[in-house]
């Protein structure tokens, strides 16, 4: 009498991934900004969120690494994005954040200090 073969894996959980609260825009239209703003393309959002965006182009265009996107026409303020992946013409992109350099002077006692006469 042969014994049943009893097979196991070991399932490991999975990592998940945590995704921010996204609000879907309907193709609302926004603008790539390259070049130091030189250059512009019209594009438009899909979907956005706190930490980025997933955009598409009409065209098929070299969309850079790194660009600012406007979301506001003729607004001032841009993010500067970076691609996260590509499909097609469907980009998603993520808002990354520059933080402040401090430059700060050094303290130098062997420097000259002028006096008011």
């Amino acid at each position: 009498m042969q014994r049943p073969v009893i097979l196991m894996s070991v399932v490991e959980p999975r990592n998940l991934i945590k995704r921010e609260p996204r609000r879907q825009l309907h193709r609302r239209v926004a603008w790539i900004s390259a070049d130091n703003g030189v250059t512009e393309y019209e594009c438009h959002v899909l979907d956005l969120s706190s930490g980025g965006a997933r955009i598409a182009t009409d065209d098929a265009m070299d969309v850079r690494d790194r660009f600012e996107l406007t979301l506001v026409k003729g607004h001032h303020k841009r993010e500067l994005c970076e691609v996260v992946w590509r499909r097609g013409r469907t980009y998603g992109v993520k808002f990354v954040t520059l933080l402040p350099v401090v430059v700060e002077q050094a303290n130098d006692p062997t420097a000259a200090s002028v006096q008011p006469s």
